[in-house]
């Protein structure tokens, strides 16, 4: 009997994952891993197994990892108190040492090669997980929908559509179709590819405006006018940095992708670019 693991069960894309891998294997073949096993208690279906996932923690994650064959490994979020970078190496050193026999890691689009800094964490964790010897595969998720919500829901109630990544195209879907794609791939035997470039049509900001309902104006700006205006909206500045080197990448064409993988792994088309941001 193959058992099946998930880490970060209690964010937004664990928990649509799992919902996802419940309806494609037994729930008592399932393992949830969470650094709050109350509130995953709460959150996963019925029948799955809740243990301690902490990725500062690697000798509870390897205890929790034991008997487990198939991790879906959801990356952690870059800025926490440890690094990133420590965090995954506890991972991929837990499952080395619980036998685990196959990784789906959430990585960046082409991470391999990609100059965006943020793409360093990924690049280094896959080489992790290759140097470890654990068969794997890479999920290269490309943008997430949700990523635009504030600019998509200002212009909405008629404020200014404003973008500072030009003519640049990003590949975005929804959340939950990565998610439900990377139960899909934990779900599949030796069947599964090395690496998914998973992305949605690739899109401009342009695009993204003309789908997006409501009257307003569509303003293109610089890099550094656009984060003025994410200060003076009350973010702090490394956080309007941050938030501003995404526009930086998405117009150098980081993300400027052509793949099927996204749909082919799904079994259909994705979510209407329409259709996607009224759901979202």
């Amino acid at each position: 009997m193959t058992t099946f693991a998930i880490t970060g069960v209690t964010g937004n894309f664990g928990r649509t994952a799992i919902k996802h891998l419940a309806q494609l294997v037994p729930a008592n073949q399932i393992v949830a891993l969470a650094r709050n096993t109350a509130k995953a208690q709460e959150v996963v279906p019925e029948g799955v197994t809740v243990r301690a996932g902490d990725y500062t923690k690697p000798e509870e994650l390897a205890e929790s990892l034991k008997g487990v064959d198939r991790l879906l490994f959801i990356s952690s979020q870059p800025g926490a108190p440890v690094s990133r970078e420590t965090q995954h190496r506890n991972v991929v050193a837990a499952a080395q040492k619980a036998g685990v026999s196959f990784i789906a890691y959430t990585s960046f689009p082409h991470a391999d090669t990609s100059t965006a800094p943020l793409a360093d964490d990924h690049k280094l964790t896959e080489e992790l997980i290759v140097k470890s010897g654990i068969a794997h595969s890479f999920l290269r998720n490309n943008w997430y929908l949700e990523n635009e919500a504030s600019t998509i829901n200002a212009a909405k109630s008629g404020k200014d559509f404003v973008y500072s990544a030009g003519k640049g195209r990003a590949g975005w879907a929804l959340e939950r179709e990565y998610a439900t794609a990377a139960a899909e791939v934990l779900a599949t035997g030796d069947t599964a590819k090395e690496i998914y470039e998973f992305a949605g049509p690739a899109r401009t900001y342009e695009d993204l405006a003309k789908a997006t309902p409501g009257d307003f104006k569509v303003v293109a700006v610089t890099d550094a006018e656009y984060q003025a205006g994410l200060q003076s909206a009350g973010l702090d500045e490394g956080t309007a940095q941050l938030v501003t080197s995404f526009q930086t990448f998405i117009r150098q064409g980081v993300l400027d992708e052509e793949t099927t993988d996204l749909q082919e792994v799904l079994g259909h088309e994705l979510t209407p670019l329409t259709e996607a941001i009224k759901e979202l």
